[in-house]
Parts: C-alpha cells; sequence; structure tokens
C-alpha cells in the first residue's frame, strides 16, 4: 500500500507541475513570439508564473500541507521552494540555449527535453524531499 501511495503523490506532483509547466510554456512563446524577447529571457518569466501555480498546487493537493508545525511553516517553505525555482530557472535557461544552439533543435522543442529532465530528477526530489517535507511523528515508548 505504501508503494501505491508513493506513486498518487508521484502523479500528482507531475499533474501540478504539468500544469505550471503548461503555463511557464506558453509565457515563454507568448514573449518570444510576440513581444521579440529573447527564449532564455522569456524562460525565466514564464517560470516565475508556472513557480506560482506549481507551489499553490503542492502545497495545497499534492502534498497536503496546510496545516504544519513551524518547522514547515509558509515562509520556510516558500524561501525553500524559491531556491528551487531560480535554479530551475537557470538549469531550464542553460540547457535550452545549449539544446538549441549545440544540437540546432528549435527552442521551443529543446525547452521541452530540458523541462523533462529538470522536472523529474531536479523539482520533484527536492519539492518531495526538502520543501515539503512530513515531520515523521516517532512514538515514545516508556
Amino acid at each position: 500500500m505504501k508503494i501505491f501511495n508513493q506513486v498518487f503523490v508521484f502523479a500528482k506532483a507531475q499533474f501540478s507541475a504539468l500544469i505550471g509547466g503548461l503555463t511557464d510554456y506558453m509565457i515563454m512563446i507568448l514573449f518570444t513570439e510576440i513581444f521579440h524577447v529573447h527564449y532564455t529571457i522569456s524562460i525565466a518569466l514564464g517560470g516565475i508564473v508556472g513557480a506560482i501555480i506549481n507551489f499553490s498546487l503542492n502545497k495545497i493537493w499534492t502534498f497536503h500541507t496546510k496545516d504544519i508545525p513551524y518547522e514547515n511553516s509558509f515562509l520556510k517553505q516558500l524561501m525553500k521552494f524559491t531556491l528551487i525555482v531560480l535554479n530551475s530557472i537557470l538549469l531550464k535557461s542553460t540547457g535550452t540555449y545549449f539544446i538549441t544552439t549545440i544540437i540546432g533543435f528549435d527552442y521551443k522543442i529543446s525547452r521541452i527535453f530540458t523541462d523533462l529532465f529538470v522536472s523529474i530528477v531536479f523539482n520533484y526530489t527536492l519539492q518531495r524531499f526538502w520543501v515539503f517535507k512530513q515531520q515523521v511523528k516517532v512514538k515514545k515508548i516508556l
């Protein structure tokens, strides 16, 4: 049963990431194609909006951390999440740039490859086990 719960949480986290990621991706396309902003800058702009959506969904729905002790307070989680987002945006921007310039893929395709890697390997792991980590209750035996 524990493995089912872990798979379910992983699936919810990926769905939350998908919603935030789609928003992020659409903003990137909008700023790059309509406003002619360089795609690496557009990735950062979209990443901020996508991160707000992702944080909200993960906090309330995926990891259920609405009522938690002070050690995992909202502000502490937000600071940790912000650190992850800044690094995620850096990884996505540089990864997309290198795939686009070295391999020659269109930036939209490069971004998808980069996002898949960063989202699963970097973002999920740190959000699950660092930002939204649940406190384990230990029973005293006396």
